[in-house]
């Protein structure tokens, strides 16, 4: 990670609110990722940070790359486009999931020239991949239990297991062609078993498929969900890739594909934001910092995501118990409301939040005239 020398250089170069973006993190989150599940192919999940320039060092890293948007798929796409149409359409079909099990008719259609290797999860969408989409490759969503998971994706999307193979043979006998099957056990889940169950499940819906005759999936999508360590309660990686590679193994054959959707273990402790304190005040006896970026920006995580971001002075010294506001005349706009900093900072101190690389872009908006953060890449 970028040093504190560093952040603050880069804050006089380029003003605040900034993300610095330290891209040998970045390397280094993907190699530990590939160390210890090495049969597990990573698809970069783009929207956890959708920046060019990340994509671009996770390409040349030998990512693959799960999008869930057409301007994702262009984000990989123009680091493709080089490539002769041949070669690049092979690519397309090993490197890129549309892991969005719902989809509109537009954006059906324009996949259909990639004929890329898409998501589905009920009847209505086999329909529509059908008639807009026919070149895809479908993998089946299944629900799996996301207990203890940071953000609960399961109650939106995912098929019943009772209804998993009638979905593949409605599928199917539309004239669609079925890879596989995909799960995903809820952002940064901390409950190691909800993998175990999950591989466990589509384990039984191989089975089912092969028994009702269908014996053509060769691909398994384990999906996101890999804690990033934002604290010591974050249990090491190395044992959640234990586990899931005994079952893997022990279940699955070499022949089956293994893919996987890390987004935040790639790239959150990769990025640190720096604002600047521009108001102070104390209130009911508390002092109050108020800083250039707040939940409409960096730190939307707070509202979208269940995070809570930690707060560092670059001054020395001793600390008490304070509240950080963000810049807006939002009531909504808190950062913290128990912080421990200085409470003799000065108005123009900078202020600076590790961990900060995990959809901290995803929802940042111009939101009372205050943009969002500028984002600046640190690529030794």
């Amino acid at each position: 990670m970028v040093t504190q020398k560093v952040l603050q250089k880069m804050a006089k170069r380029h003003g605040t609110p900034i993300l610095v973006v330290d891209h040998d993190v970045i390397r280094q989150n993907y190699a530990t990722f590939k160390k210890h599940l090495p049969r597990v192919q990573a698809y970069y999940a783009v929207k956890a940070f959708a920046d060019p320039v990340v994509v671009k060092t996770l390409f040349d890293a030998g990512a693959s790359f799960d999008v869930a948007s057409m301007p994702e798929l262009k984000i990989v796409y123009k680091n493709i486009k080089e490539m002769p149409a041949k070669e690049r359409q092979d690519w397309i079909w090993d490197k890129i999931i549309y892991a969005h099990p719902i989809k509109a008719d537009k954006t059906l259609q324009e996949l259909n020239q990639y004929k890329p290797l898409v998501t589905y999860d009920n009847h209505e969408e086999i329909k529509k991949i059908k008639k807009y989409a026919p070149n895809a490759g479908l993998a089946l969503r299944l629900k799996v239990p996301n207990t203890g998971a940071m953000v609960e994706l399961s109650s939106k999307f995912g098929a019943a297991p009772g209804e998993a193979v009638d979905l593949i043979l409605e599928a199917v006998k539309a004239g669609l062609v079925v890879e596989g099957l995909s799960f995903h056990v809820g952002s940064q889940t901390t409950n190691f078993d909800n993998y175990v169950q999950a591989i466990n499940l589509a384990y039984s819906i191989f089975q089912e498929a092969k028994d009702r005759g269908y014996n053509k999936m060769n691909l398994l999508d384990i999906g996101g969900g890999f804690p990033a360590p934002y604290d010591s309660t974050v249990r090491p990686f190395s044992e959640l890739a234990h586990k899931i590679n005994v079952e893997i193994d022990r279940l699955f054959p070499k022949e089956i594909q293994i893919l996987a959707e890390p987004g935040r273990f790639m790239v959150a402790t990769a990025a640190t934001a720096v604002s600047k304190i521009i108001g102070k005040a104390v209130r009911d006896g508390k002092v109050c910092y108020y800083i250039d970026d707040g939940v409409y920006h960096t730190f939307s995580g707070i509202l979208f995501d269940h995070c809570q971001y930690h707060l560092n002075s670059f001054r020395k010294g001793a600390k008490q118990i304070c509240t950080v506001f963000g810049p807006t005349c939002d009531a909504l706009d808190v950062v913290s409301m128990s912080e421990e900093l200085p409470p003799n900072l000065e108005l123009g101190e900078l202020l600076y939040s590790n961990n900060a690389g995990a959809y901290t872009i995803a929802s940042s908006t111009p939101f009372n005239g205050f943009p969002p953060a500028k984002v600046v890449h640190v690529n030794r």
